[in-house]
C-alpha cells in the first residue's frame, strides 16, 4: 500500500490547545508512517472549507486518504463532509459531534467518526470548580468561546446544570484566544455599569482566555482595584502541561481542566482502518479531569 498523506485542519494557530493538536497529530502520522498536511483556518469557517475543498477535490494522485479537521463553527461543514465522501476521502471531526456523520457512514467507503471532548462535562466539571471557589456564593465572569461553536454551547450548558443557585454568572464572548478575550474584557470595562459590578472569579472556556482577562485586570491603573482584581480566583480549560498546569502552579490559575488533545488519536484511528479495513466506532469521547481535584480544590480554598 501507498503511503498514506492526510490532511490535519486547525481552528488557528493563536492557541495553545490548537498546537499541542497540531504536535499529537505530527508525532501519531510519523508512527504509523504516515505523510500529514495542516492547514489553519484563522478563525474563519469560510477559509476553513475553502482549504478543505480544495485538497479534497485535487488530482487523485494529490489528494489525501482522509481528512481530520476541528470545525470553526457549529455546523462542521456538512456540504464538505459529503463532497469528501463523494471521493472516496476519509473524514474525521473533531471536538464536535455532528449528526451528518451517522447519516453519511452507510454509503462511506473511506472511515468517517467524530472523536470529542466531553463538552458538557467540562462545563459540569467548571460549575462544580466554582462551587468550591466560591462556597459562600459570587459572581463569576465567564469567557465563552464564539457563539456559534457547539464546544462552547456545550460547556456552557454543563456549567450551568452544576452552578449552584447562589452563585450569578456574567457573560463574555471570546474566540478562543488570549487576544479575544483581552478585547472583550476591555470593552466590559469601558462599560459604565460595570464600575458596580461586584466580580468573584473569572473563568475562561479555555485557560488563555482566563490569562488574557488576568492580563488586563492587571493593568488596572487604580491599585486598590488592581490589587483586588488580580487576588480573586481565575480558572480556565484545557490543562495543557506548558501552559494551563504550569499557570496552575505558579498560581496565575487557580484550577483548570486537563482536555487530552485527540488529533493524533484520530490519526492512528484512520491509519489503522485503511490499512486493515477495520470499522472505526462512530464516536469516541476522552475524559477531561479538574486539575486540582475537586476535592483538594474546596480545601485550599476554605484555608485561604
Amino acid at each position: 500500500m501507498k503511503n498514506l498523506r492526510f490532511l490535519l485542519s486547525l481552528t488557528t494557530q493563536n492557541n495553545d490547545y490548537q498546537m499541542e493538536q497540531a504536535t499529537s497529530a505530527r508525532a501519531a502520522a510519523q508512527d504509523v508512517g504516515a505523510e500529514l498536511e495542516i492547514v489553519y483556518a484563522d478563525g474563519d469557517t469560510i477559509t476553513q472549507s475553502t482549504q478543505i475543498l480544495k485538497a479534497i477535490q485535487a488530482d487523485p494522485l494529490l489528494r489525501p486518504a482522509a481528512v481530520v479537521f476541528e470545525p470553526v463553527g457549529g455546523t462542521a461543514l456538512p456540504q464538505v463532509a459529503r463532497a469528501a465522501v463523494a471521493a472516496g476521502v476519509g473524514w474525521g471531526v473533531l471536538n464536535s459531534d455532528p449528526s451528518y456523520v451517522g447519516e453519511l457512514r452507510s454509503s462511506a467507503r473511506s472511515p468517517i467518526f467524530s472523536i470529542s471532548s466531553d463538552h458538557k462535562e467540562i462545563g459540569r466539571i467548571q460549575g462544580r470548580q466554582f462551587a468550591a471557589l466560591l462556597p459562600r456564593g459570587g459572581t463569576v465572569l465567564y469567557i465563552q468561546g464564539p457563539s456559534d461553536n457547539s464546544a462552547a454551547k456545550d460547556r456552557t450548558a454543563g456549567m450551568q446544570s452544576t452552578l449552584p443557585s447562589n452563585i450569578q454568572t456574567v457573560m463574555l464572548k471570546g474566540q478562543w484566544t488570549e487576544e479575544s478575550a483581552m478585547r472583550c474584557v476591555n470593552s466590559w470595562l469601558k462599560l459604565a455599569a460595570t464600575g458596580k459590578a461586584r466580580i468573584d472569579l473569572v473563568a475562561g472556556q479555555n485557560d488563555v482566555m482566563a490569562i488574557g482577562a488576568r492580563k488586563v485586570f492587571s493593568t488596572i491603573t487604580n491599585l486598590e482595584e488592581r490589587d483586588r482584581w488580580v487576588k480573586i480566583p481565575y480558572v480556565g480549560v484545557d490543562g495543557l502541561p506548558k501552559t494551563g498546569q504550569t499557570w496552575v502552579r505558579d498560581g496565575s490559575l487557580a484550577a483548570t481542566i486537563v482536555v487530552p488533545a485527540n488529533a493524533g488519536q484520530a490519526i492512528r484511528l484512520l491509519a489503522e482502518a485503511l490499512q486493515s479495513g477495520r470499522t472505526v466506532t462512530e464516536r469516541t469521547f476522552t475524559l477531561p479531569e479538574s486539575m486540582p481535584a475537586i476535592e483538594k480544590l474546596s480545601a485550599i480554598r476554605l484555608a485561604s
